[in-house]
């Protein structure tokens, strides 16, 4: 039973039991671990294994049995008691904003309402209006929200999403008097992928800025419009939704509503223990009612005693702790990547030829770029055979030796074939100064046989680099079934590194992956997997998953200068390619 489903388990019991209107403790106790457990980044049946559950914080005995009690048998009894009191549907209420237990439980005992479809049929019959002290209005933005939720269902990828976000900010920021835009929620934190947009910004004439947001090319519908806030639907069927508000209070706003959910609620926590309540507004406090104001996030966390906490930190593991410590980590920049480790030219699959490649690299101010084609057995992407390889290492090295302050080097992404072997033989391999191996075919193999046909290529002396390491596209292909945590080990033995690939539709290694091979010591860096030259943008995205994984810039070997770089490819997969700081 994996992580996830286990996750789920604990959530659902944690929202039955609100349902119940039961001790509220032991409410957030469930969610609690519902959130660990989601977020941990090993496998709970290797901890079971080992005999740590009890190590995992927010997991104590009782929790800890109840996962055992799962990953033995498959069920737990006191779960499936507490699903039997409720019709099967009754949890798809309480995701719709606007519907809480109180709520549910009486749509559910007046209206026989147990499912999201009833609720939209009880609204639309003008049931639930009639229901005392909810009336048209709850009503009818309870419509709206479910409406929401159909959307967030069909989740974008941030690469989608943040071009939308880039664009509408732009044109917004146009406006005389508009300040902070800034994109708050998932965006800001650069999840994966997101259900819709929040957009914050200060102004001294919102309704302004309101009136212009909603008449913008890329709106095709308008779901609400008011003095400071608006949620409309664009081009791609996400809404966005955006509020402004006065200056000295868009610290805030911002640090609301950019979340995430767990995270503020464990900063509310702390919060009430200090006799302050928290909002988007400001900070209360609690005996005099007095609101403080804050213009800047910076400001805010300060005032509960807390190291600035970034974006991509904000999910609720131990950011809150570190934080009240002084002790979270300088996370990694874009302006401190030098170079990038995977790119492609019109050699194989590319739009580009190598010396585009290399002036566009040159232009962002990278120290270096490895040109890593894809090997003869991607047919499909026009793959180099061994004479066509030879001679792009010669084109690479003339262009390279023209270059000034800058080295090219030669690569190539050589496909795993499905017994581990690979598409060239070492004494190919050999002649190259990168390595980087990638699995692009028999992805449906069990997962014994896949983690050994990985670890097969791990250990080749020549192999540098394993590229996407779990072969997802977010939404369209799910990840390979594979040991990871057998991988990461293989990686730290064999002195492989592992890529955070930034092509938004794959970000592969994913951020909670990356947490915990930077635990295990495994050596990573960042590959665009560039098919063009401005791909090579994309970096931002690798950063932004490496920033989740809460690495500094010496996690990342793409931050070091070129002559280190290339002293460690001379070394091989010797212990200094893997452990060189900087």
């Amino acid at each position: 039973m994996k992580n996830a489903a286990i996750a789920q388990v604990f959530q659902d019991m944690a929202d039955l039991l609100e349902l119940k209107e039961e001790n509220p403790f032991k409410i957030r106790a469930y969610q609690r671990a519902a959130h660990t457990i989601d977020s941990l980044p090993v496998e709970l049946e290797q901890v079971m294994k080992e005999g740590k559950l009890r190590e995992i914080t927010g997991i104590g005995e009782a929790i800890a049995n109840k996962i055992t009690d799962l990953l033995t048998t498959g069920h737990l009894e006191s779960y499936e008691k507490l699903r039997s009191e409720f019709p099967e549907n009754i949890l798809s209420l309480m995701a719709i904003r606007g519907v809480g237990p109180k709520t549910a439980t009486r749509l559910y005992k007046e209206l026989d309402v147990s499912s999201v479809d009833d609720l939209e049929k009880a609204i639309v019959e003008g049931q639930v209006a009639a229901l005392y002290r909810l009336g048209e209005k709850t009503a009818e933005n309870i419509l709206r929200h479910i409406q929401g939720l159909r959307r967030k269902d069909q989740r974008v990828t941030l690469g989608e999403a943040l071009p939308v976000v880039e664009e509408i900010i732009a044109d917004l920021g146009k406006i005389r008097g508009v300040r902070n835009l800034t994109p708050a929620g998932s965006v800001r934190r650069f999840k994966e992928t997101i259900g819709d947009i929040d957009i914050m910004g200060t102004a001294d004439d919102p309704e302004s800025v309101i009136q212009a947001f909603v008449h913008l090319p890329q709106v095709e519908e308008v779901l609400g419009k008011g003095a400071t806030k608006a949620s409309v639907v664009v081009g791609n069927g996400v809404q966005v939704d955006l509020r402004m508000v006065e200056h000295d209070s868009f610290g805030s706003l911002l640090q609301y509503f950019t979340g995430s959910k767990d995270h503020n609620i464990a900063l509310r926590d702390r919060a009430s223990r200090q006799g302050l309540s928290l909002s988007e507004y400001g900070i209360t406090v609690t005996k005099t009612g007095e609101i403080e104001r804050f213009a800047t996030e910076e400001g805010f966390y300060e005032r509960l005693g807390l190291q600035y906490i970034p974006p991509e930190l904000r999910e609720g593991r131990n950011e809150i702790e570190e934080a009240e410590k002084g002790t979270l980590p300088k996370l990694i920049e874009a302006s401190d990547i030098k170079g990038d480790f995977h790119v492609h030219t019109d050699w194989s699959d590319g739009h580009d030829s190598i010396e585009a490649m290399a002036n566009a690299a040159r232009s962002r101010d990278y120290q270096f770029l490895a040109i890593t084609d894809h090997s003869v057995g991607r047919g499909i992407a026009h793959g180099l055979s061994v004479e066509r390889l030879r001679q792009q290492i010669a084109e690479i090295k003339a262009l390279d030796r023209k270059l000034s302050n800058f080295r090219l080097f030669t690569g190539i992404e050589v496909d795993i074939r499905a017994d581990g072997t690979l598409d060239y033989p070492d004494e190919v391999l050999s002649e190259l100064d990168i390595v980087v191996a990638a699995i692009h075919s028999a992805m449906g193999q069990d997962s014994d046989t896949m983690t050994k046909r990985i670890i097969r290529a791990l250990d080749n002396p020549y192999v540098h680099v394993l590229s996407h390491p779990t072969c997802r596209l977010l939404g369209i292909r799910e990840p390979i079934d594979v040991d990871i945590e057998e991988v990461f080990r293989a990686a730290v033995r064999t002195n492989t590194a592992l890529e955070i690939n930034a092509m938004p539709d794959r970000l592969d290694l994913k951020d909670i992956h990356v947490l915990r091979a930077r635990e295990l010591g495994v050596r990573l860096l960042i590959g665009t997997d560039a098919h063009s030259a401005g791909n090579l943008d994309l970096m931002r995205f690798g950063v932004g998953v490496a920033r989740r994984g809460w690495c500094q810039a010496e996690h990342i070997l793409n931050t070091s200068a070129f002559g280190e770089v290339e002293s460690l490819l001379k070394q091989g997969k010797g212990q200094a390619w893997m452990t060189t700081s900087r």
